[in-house]
């Protein structure tokens, strides 16, 4: 899913949204991915290309299985991205799109 500052979001859209954040560990991840230089600093990865799975998997301290469920939810919803650079998976927020949601949430709330 992928959206510019213009384009409203769709109910459907938006709803989405709701529901992938309305689980505790999807918020910290959204969090932490926000300032990632905040909570994954020893990434041996540059964080420009995101923070990868399995540091994200140590800072939940759930199964690599419940993560991964999670990590698909947010993407689905389009809250995150992610791209593959060798066998690592690297996850960062859809910062375009999470300003247009806390906008629309405001302006309709």
């Amino acid at each position: 899913m992928t959206t510019t500052s213009t384009t409203p979001l769709t109910a459907k859209q938006l709803d989405d949204m709701i529901k992938a954040l309305a689980h505790p560990v999807r918020r910290d991840i959204v969090i932490w991915l926000k300032t990632p230089e905040q909570y994954f600093a020893d990434q041996e990865h540059p964080l420009s290309l995101g923070v990868c799975a399995g540091k994200i998997e140590r800072q939940t301290g759930l199964s690599q299985s419940t993560v991964s469920a999670h990590l698909a939810t947010l993407q689905r919803a389009g809250i995150i991205c992610s791209q593959k650079v060798g066998q690592w998976h690297f996850f960062k927020r859809n910062e375009a799109l999470m300003q247009q949601f806390m906008l629309q949430l405001s302006a309709e709330l």
